[in-house]
């Protein structure tokens, strides 16, 4: 069994990203494994691929919506569909996420911002939902928002965005345990496997498992 945490990496303007924030809080207490929260710019990436998903694909963005609806259904998490999507500003969401790390509210503040924006329809990344998100977790927007606009902390975003692509990740979310990478919400029971087992398996004893496992999401990527 791995001793150190999976590392969960994100960015917020990943729609399905939301489904694993809101879960990663009861998994870590019915598993007892830690997971270190790691945002990084997937966008940087993907324009790297030069692929950036459903854009101007509407068959797929309609699959997206209602296959998040359904998960969340089956994990008891409210969403309100369909959001701003793609979030224009997601890397201010991403930077305050990066200073929030470092002082210990960042993952209070990635939970507020995914609700208000897959519960409230509040875009990720823009006003008011980074103001509001802040205020929620009790800090003080106006300084926060100095901080994440700093050159150390693009410079702290960008080294793990650079990070994230030695890594091979390529979506968000991912789970990292050693040298594997899981991609997606649906493959977090795996990484969870992994970590423990070192290998994938099934078994109706995983005391972690909060549902049955659904069909894989298609494309887990964010902008």
């Amino acid at each position: 069994m791995a001793t150190s945490p999976i590392d969960f990496w994100f960015t917020m303007g990943s729609t399905y990203t939301y489904l694993s924030v809101m879960r990663l809080g009861e998994l870590e207490q019915s598993s007892g494994i830690r997971f270190r929260w790691r945002p990084f710019h997937l966008l940087i990436i993907l324009q790297e691929m030069k692929h950036v998903p459903f854009a101007d694909k509407p068959a797929k963005s309609a699959y997206m919506w209602r296959d998040i609806e359904r998960r969340a259904a089956m994990y008891g998490l409210p969403v309100s569909l369909p959001v701003p999507y793609p979030a224009k500003q997601s890397i201010t969401a991403n930077l305050v996420a990066i200073v929030g790390m470092r002082q210990g509210w960042g993952i209070d503040f990635v939970r507020a911002a995914y609700r208000r924006w897959v519960q409230l329809g509040q875009e990720t990344g823009s006003e008011p939902n980074l103001s509001e998100s802040l205020r929620d977790i009790g800090q003080e927007p106006q300084s926060v928002l100095a901080l994440a606009n700093a050159a150390d902390a693009t410079a702290a975003l960008m080294a793990e965005t650079e990070i994230a692509k030695r890594l091979g990740i390529f979506g968000s979310p991912t789970f990292v345990v050693g040298r594997e990478l899981f991609w997606g919400d649906d493959r977090l029971e795996d990484a969870i496997s992994w970590y423990r087992h070192g290998r994938v398996g099934h078994s109706a004893n995983h005391s972690y498992a909060m549902t049955p496992r659904d069909v894989p999401e298609p494309d887990s990527l964010g902008g």
